[in-house]
């Protein structure tokens, strides 16, 4: 069993910053690849940032330059570091993980979803 936890959505104003978090526990013998995805009111859910199992990372191009996607294999944690936020990036944010469990089992999880509003 595993279970993903996502931290770190909140307020903030235009220009800010946030860190938005997403641990996995349990049965992780390692993450293979995560991707943090986005849905704002009204619109699909859409993926911002990709980190794939071979590696390297990638955005969309309405992040690009702004987030990164990074992780810590030790705490089987993965980040989204958002900068220059704006009204656009509104959205409730979620971690999806592909994940190898101690089963050696490959299984996605998914976040419950962290709210990031941006506003003055």
């Amino acid at each position: 069993q595993v279970q993903l936890v996502e931290s770190g959505g909140g307020l903030v104003q235009p220009g800010g910053s946030l860190r938005l978090s997403c641990a996995a526990s349990g049965s992780v013998f390692r993450i293979n690849a995560a991707g943090w995805h986005r849905q704002a009111p009204g619109k699909q859910r859409e993926l911002v940032a990709h980190m794939p199992s071979g590696g390297g990372t990638h955005y969309a191009d309405s992040v690009q330059g702004r987030f990164t996607v990074s992780r810590d294999n030790a705490k089987n944690t993965v980040y989204l570091q958002m900068n220059s936020l704006t009204p656009d990036d509104m959205a409730i944010y979620y971690c999806n993980l592909e994940i190898l469990t101690t089963s050696l089992q490959i299984i996605d999880y998914w976040g419950q979803g962290t709210q990031v509003t941006v506003s003055s």
